[in-house]
């Protein structure tokens, strides 16, 4: 089943395709230079023990990003 949420809702070992982001300003910019862009796929690999950050892998690269800024990455579920 396809499903559509925040990148910050996946957990660990779900891979996606980003659809679009919600940032405005410098976080888009800086969001888009690591590569979040639509089209992209993203892995997310890892929850910290708190929570926060997580650890995402997209073009062979593994990022950390605090929830609020993954919040803003809308993307279409295509492993669980």
């Amino acid at each position: 089943m396809i499903e559509n949420k925040s990148l910050s809702e996946l957990v660990p070992g779900s891979k996606a395709i980003i659809t679009g982001l919600c940032a405005e300003g410098g976080i888009r910019r800086r969001l888009q230079d690591l590569g979040f862009v639509e089209g992209s796929q993203v892995d997310c690999v890892n929850v910290s023990p708190l929570g926060d950050p997580t650890a995402y892998r997209i073009s062979n690269t593994i990022i950390a990003l605090r929830h609020e800024d993954a919040d803003t990455i809308k993307v279409r579920v295509i492993q669980s």
